[in-house]
């Protein structure tokens, strides 16, 4: 009973303290850490001592899962050199580096030393997420963020494992580095293996309910086999989790893609919200036990402070190398801005307090290396957490525009409309009714159009069209709902009617495209007015021109990176790549030129962009 209502208390706590984080828009991670710091001394809260087979059996595995299968594998293969440069080189480094501080300043073996490097080495996927979704950082740099987050883990484990094995008898370097091999290879296998097996029965299953089921087993089915041949669970998990995100929409039902992005994302906001609050709840046994180790109360101070500047360190200075040698090999073109933004996310989290607790009760000096660890968890969170915000801003980087994001998917929804309207008149026969091919026009119609509204609305206007059907088709489903909970209420009916009919409204409900429901809720328009008048460079730019070098964008060609869209100055007919496109020719146009108007070549548009008065006509 205690337990249970312990259990309550927590998950309880830590979503309102996650509430209240969004409400005023600050760290998550480090709201909740402080909080459970605060707690730990309260007297009527009993002390939380976390297992790490909590953590690398129970909470791992379906973290990694859900941030896996929102993964996009694309991206992921198109940066796969920079994420094995940070999740592999930069991990070692940074274990090497902490290694060497460790044995320095504290009296321990160099194994020992290379375990608590391990430990503190991997930046934290929830840590990492939670401050990108929360700021609004260039796509790209999130990318690059969450996937290394993913991949970091199993180098930090299996330097780990070694390190352990080395402290307690001889290992070579040939038997480390094929340790490393069998649990990187390895793992992958088992995460293809489990993700075939997964895939061919999600296509066999319609029910949601026991696809949510086979999703929930998933991380554990991969993550658990690894452990057994002692290969790397991590790298199992996320391969697995990849795979079948990428593939869901082929072997899923849309009933079921629903439902599993819903399950997930309460289970993500669950266990991450929990975790933080669990590493506050340690910080007073972990300090009270490394004070009463024995060490000199100076030299703990100094070695804590060492250890966290080590890591803060090592990152940009593994970073800033890798990315001037990327820009002179040519596979790279992004800014100075980009290294020194991921440089700095390098927030550690329930990781590295989980990997100290592997360490044997023999090993010299425990308790301080746990609290080591604690310091560079909480360290990272408050000096990098808080200062990352105003560092994105003080780079003047941006998160994805809302007015291309909203041209993409309207540009996309034309395209997938065009196809269905192919679709229907190669299905409908001579016998099909004319009312109920109209009818599907229609819908069609009104959903592409939705989109395009959005772009082309006046701040003066009050609603667009779609918006005024979506608004009274809601009130006329609470009408209703009304009649039907009346109904229910009279007796009237078998309850299994009036749940099927109530079911029915929901779904009907859940369908209505809320295109800009986000933007609405701020009260923001997505756009300027599309009139000219606005803006001087719009009014004197042309309709349109003779494009320089038509249907490709020659920087992208010349560096071997494939655009998204194209986009065309109106002063001397260059086309670039948008920013949605890894090297974002178009604004660098800009920013070389001056030229202010460009506009898109894409088919089916025909906006103008301003660059110095930022409107869209």
């Amino acid at each position: 009973m205690h337990v249970a209502i312990g259990l309550v208390v927590l998950v309880a706590s830590a979503a309102a303290l996650a509430a209240l984080a969004r409400r005023f828009g600050v760290s998550e991670p480090l709201v909740l850490t402080l909080a459970g710091v605060a707690a730990s001394y309260l007297p009527f809260v009993p002390a939380v001592h976390l297992e790490p087979e909590v953590v690398l059996l129970g909470l791992l595995p379906p973290l990694l899962y859900t941030a896996a299968i929102r993964t996009s594998l694309v991206d992921f293969r198109a940066n796969i050199g920079t994420i094995a440069s940070l999740s592999v080189g930069l991990v070692l480094f940074s274990t090497f580096a902490v290694a060497a501080v460790v044995w320095w300043l504290l009296p321990v073996p160099f194994a020992v030393a290379v375990a608590l490097g391990a430990v503190v080495a991997p930046p934290d996927a929830v840590a990492a997420t939670a401050v990108a979704r929360r700021i609004g950082m260039p796509r790209r740099i999130v990318t690059i963020l969450e996937d290394e987050s993913l991949f970091n883990d199993a180098t930090a484990l299996v330097a780990l494992r070694t390190a352990i094995a080395a402290s307690a008898g001889a290992v070579s370097v040939w038997q480390a580095g094929g340790d490393f091999l069998l649990a990187a290879g390895g793992g992958a296998l088992v995460g293809f293996a489990v993700a075939a097996v997964l895939a061919m029965l999600r296509r066999r299953i319609s029910d949601p309910v026991l696809d949510t089921t086979l999703s929930f087993l998933a991380p554990f089915a991969a993550y658990l086999p690894a452990e057994g041949i002692h290969a790397s669970g991590v790298i199992a998990v996320v391969t697995c989790g990849m795979i079948l995100g990428h593939g869901a929409p082929v072997w899923q039902s849309a009933a079921s893609r629903i439902a599993e992005r819903t399950n997930w994302r309460t289970i993500q906001f669950i266990l991450e919200s929990s975790v933080f609050l669990i590493i506050g709840l340690q910080v007073r046994a972990i300090l009270e036990g490394a004070w009463r180790s024995g060490l000199d109360h100076t030299t703990l101070v100094v070695s804590a402070i060492a250890v966290l500047l080590t890591v803060m360190v090592a990152r940009p200075l593994w970073i800033f190398p890798w990315s001037l040698l990327f820009q002179r090999l040519g596979r790279s073109t992004t800014p100075l801005s980009y290294p020194t933004v991921v440089s700095w996310a390098g927030m550690r989290g329930v990781v590295t307090l989980a990997a100290v607790l592997l360490l044997p009760e023999d090993t010299p000096q425990l308790p301080v290396l746990k609290l080591l660890a604690l310091v560079v968890v909480a360290g990272t969170l408050l000096l990098q957490g808080t200062s990352l915000p105003w560092l994105v801003r003080r780079l003047h980087l941006r998160g994805p525009s809302r007015s291309e994001d909203a041209l993409q998917k309207a540009d996309l929804l034309t395209q997938a409309a065009n196809a269905g309207l192919a679709a229907l008149d190669a299905a409908a026969g001579p016998d099909t009714p004319p009312q109920v091919v109209q009818s599907l026009r229609d819908r069609l119609t009104w959903r592409t159009n939705a989109a395009w509204e959005r772009l082309g609305r006046a701040e003066s206007e009050q609603r667009t069209p779609t918006a005024e059907y979506r608004r009274l088709r809601l009130e006329m489903l609470h009408a209703e709902r009304e009649t039907v909970l009346r109904v229910r209420d009279s007796g009237g009916m078998d309850y299994e009617i009036l749940q099927h009919v109530l079911a029915r409204l929901d779904l009907e409900e859940s369908m209505i495209d809320r295109f800009d429901e986000t933007e609405e809720e701020r009260g923001e328009p997505l756009a300027a007015p599309a009139a000219a008048a606005d803006c001087d460079h719009l009014r004197a730019a042309p309709l349109l021109r003779d494009p320089a070098e038509p249907d490709q964008c020659a920087e992208c060609v010349a560096e071997g990176q494939a655009w998204v869209h194209l986009r065309m100055c109106l002063s001397c007919g260059h086309i670039a790549c948008c920013d949605s496109s890894p090297g974002n020719h178009a604004t660098k146009h800009y920013t070389a030129t001056a030229h202010p108007v460009m506009r898109s070549v894409e088919p089916g548009e025909a906006w103008r962009w301003c660059y110095v008065d930022e409107l869209l006509g």
